[in-house]
């Protein structure tokens, strides 16, 4: 089942760029809480930096996405279509069960490989969206990890 919207992935040329716009004209803040190390969270497969947002009181956050080059899916994406919605993604209470129906309803899942926490789908079968589901137990695992602040707790 889906649970509610987990978050918008945005694409930015820079943290300065984003953070003018979502936390000093919005007014929004971090997530301590879901940025698991101290300032950034790096992606080594997009070599890309990515931050938590808050958006208000709800459990909605934005996913900032920093692209560092053009050599990963981000990179090249911000390349072609500048600062933009790159994703919307889903919490729902079980991945494997919900891509499974969804690739039986004909939607073409994305191959991040076997040990993928989350599910993504081919934006030409959502209305051009890049979708993504987000299993509610990862992050349930990644929260009970996670000290105020973002500390990593061993």
């Amino acid at each position: 089942m889906i649970l509610h919207i987990d978050h918008l992935g945005l694409v930015a040329r820079s943290y300065d760029e984003a953070a003018d716009l979502l936390l000093g004209t919005f007014g929004l803040v971090l997530d301590d809480g879901r940025n698991p190390e101290p300032d950034v969270i790096y992606m080594a497969r997009e070599n890309a930096d990515i931050y938590f947002v808050k958006v208000g009181g709800g459990e909605t956050r934005i996913e900032l996405l920093l692209p560092r080059d053009a050599s990963g899916g981000m990179g090249r994406w911000l390349q072609k279509r500048g600062p933009s919605v790159h994703h919307i993604a889903f919490m729902v209470d079980d991945v494997a069960l919900h891509s499974a129906e969804l690739r039986d309803k004909g939607l073409r899942q994305i191959d991040l490989g076997p040990d993928a926490a989350a599910a993504f789908f081919q934006p030409k079968d959502t209305m051009g969206i890049l979708t993504e589901l987000v299993d509610v137990r990862t992050m349930d695992r990644l929260h009970e990890t996670a000290r105020p602040g973002g500390a990593r707790v061993d």
